[in-house]
């Protein structure tokens, strides 16, 4: 996909901007607090419903207004079509437009609007706990197959009915059903799952070996949440029933996995440092939008805040030389330019963006 327009109104610095990105690279540049990153969680925000450092309640609307407003135009790389989406939101209440359309789902926007965003928390994706491995997992396939939301929606109601059930000390009897519904939703959602790491794993190992060769090679590790190999998900639901029941939740499914990565450079589980976990985790974001380029026909936007800080100059250097040979939409964030070729570059100053 391509943006075209993007205008973004009382993001915390931010009073008013709009500008056209060109296709490539787009670097923002400026000093600390001047409001790059505030442009990248508005792209955020669209695409995910939230911002990458809190929800929108939390401070992210500007000091004084009600509300933040963003709209952007884009060319979409399935059809060619352009496209528009706008949102207002106030914290607690929103408005969504889709093409002309009210929307009654800010996932209805997130599905049409696709961004990959690398941010200083990013790392938690390889060195954190499970959840965020989770929803990396589920945003990939939200975005690549179509019928994935309703398996996810439809796991997720039957996975809180049964909690609700397990904390009220409901019969034996009254789990049953939904034990049945909770196995079938979850086996197929573990499957959907399981191919789709198998892909990315696939991507990855290119990208790691050129972005962080010093990791050496990658091994892809997937965990379904119960002992899949061994046994159903209905049997392994049927023998924790005993310890759901004394804990007051279900204790094996889809919604314990995990996956994990290891490394030709650290066979033994060696922690990663920082630096190399934040390039893990930048090369599994990265595969992941090289997934939905080949799935849906062209690579969504790629943000990176402040990468200058976060990488050393070389590695900077072939993180750079990696996203010019996708052909991707580039936002980067930094106090100084990269001296990239054929980069456009935006200044930024006390929430104005202005061209070079």
């Amino acid at each position: 996909m391509l943006i075209r327009r993007l205008e973004v109104s009382n993001v915390r610095s931010i009073r008013h901007t709009s500008l056209h990105p060109a296709p490539g690279l787009n670097e923002f540049v400026g000093g600390n607090g001047a409001g790059k990153t505030s442009l990248l969680e508005a792209l955020h925000v669209l695409a995910y419903g939230r911002s990458f450092r809190a929800r929108v309640r939390d401070g992210l609307v500007r000091s004084g207004e009600d509300a933040l407003s963003i709209f952007c135009e884009w060319r979409d790389a399935e059809d060619a079509s352009l496209r528009r989406a706008g949102l207002r939101h106030a914290g607690s209440t929103w408005q969504g437009r889709l093409d002309g359309a009210a929307v009654s789902h800010l996932g209805e926007l997130c599905a049409a609007f696709m961004v990959v965003c690398f941010e200083p928390g990013s790392h938690a994706l390889v060195s954190g706990t499970g959840e965020p491995r989770r929803r990396f997992m589920d945003w990939g396939l939200f975005h690549v197959e179509p019928g994935f939301l309703a398996l996810w929606r439809r796991y997720s109601r039957t996975l809180k009915q049964r909690n609700s059930l397990l904390k009220s000390g409901a019969p034996r009897g009254h789990l049953e059903a939904w034990d049945h519904e909770l196995a079938d939703a979850g086996e197929t959602l573990t499957t959907r799952r399981e191919l789709y790491l198998a892909r990315l794993h696939e991507g990855l190992a290119p990208i790691l070996g050129h972005i962080a060769p010093m990791l050496g090679d990658v091994a892809m590790r997937f965990e379904p949440g119960w002992r899949r190999g061994e046994i159903s998900l209905a049997d392994a639901l049927l023998l924790a029933h005993d310890r759901d029941r004394l804990v007051g939740h279900t204790t094996v499914g889809p919604h314990r996995a995990d996956w994990r990565l290891s490394f030709a450079a650290a066979p033994h589980g060696e922690s990663l440092s920082r630096g190399q976990a934040k390039l893990a985790a930048l090369a599994c974001l990265l595969a992941q939008a090289r997934d939905c380029a080949e799935t849906r026909g062209g690579w969504p936007a790629i943000a990176l805040d402040d990468l200058a800080s976060e990488l050393d100059p070389g590695h900077r250097r072939r993180v750079l030389e990696t996203l010019a040979g996708t052909g991707a939409q580039v936002f980067l964030t930094g106090t100084e330019g990269t001296g990239a070729p054929g980069a456009t570059l935006f200044h930024v100053e006390h929430g104005q963006i202005i061209p070079a």
